[in-house]
């Protein structure tokens, strides 16, 4: 694969991605449902709702780490909050997991999401390489006012003193 700057890549996502989890722990909660839903769902009662913790997040998907192995269900329903993100209703699949010990790393895919949450995590994702790009050059201005990631953000070189939104 050829990438923008003429450069070969291995690199297979449509979406850039970005890091949750720096200093912080971001807890979420899963909520599996399968389409037939109710009655006829093949999922135990016990595994429809499962505590996660995001560990990254694109407009395309997400991976997260559960401390129990996620229902096969082909498509599940969630609403995920994050700072920034309120309320974000997600349908999505699971497209593998893996399993060190007691912990299951889960990758999901999305398939139903509103295109202007995909723009916002969009923005989010490139906001935070921008901020990476400057600070991997030592630049003394790494927090910028128009960050859309701020409210995510735990790098040392936030700028204490920035309005909250």
């Amino acid at each position: 694969m050829i990438h923008r700057n003429g450069k070969h890549t291995n690199e297979r996502r449509k979406h850039r991605r970005f890091t949750v989890v720096h200093d912080l722990v971001e807890p979420i909660v899963l909520r599996y449902a399968d389409r037939k839903g109710g009655k006829g769902s093949d999922i135990p009662k016990h595994l429809r709702t499962q505590p996660a913790i995001l560990t990254n997040l694109s407009a395309g998907g997400m991976r997260l780490l559960t401390f129990l192995a996620p229902p096969h269900a082909k498509v599940f329903k969630m609403t995920l909050t994050i700072p920034g993100l309120d309320h974000l209703p997600i349908e999505g699949k699971v497209v593998h997991v893996t399993q060190r010990g007691d912990i299951f790393m889960v990758g999901i895919q999305f398939l139903k999401i509103a295109a202007k949450y995909q723009k916002q995590i969009n923005v989010m994702a490139e906001d935070d390489a921008d901020c990476q790009t400057r600070i991997s050059l030592g630049l003394p201005d790494a927090c910028v006012p128009e960050c859309h990631f701020h409210r995510l953000c735990s790098k040392p070189q936030k700028v204490k003193h920035w309005r909250k939104s």
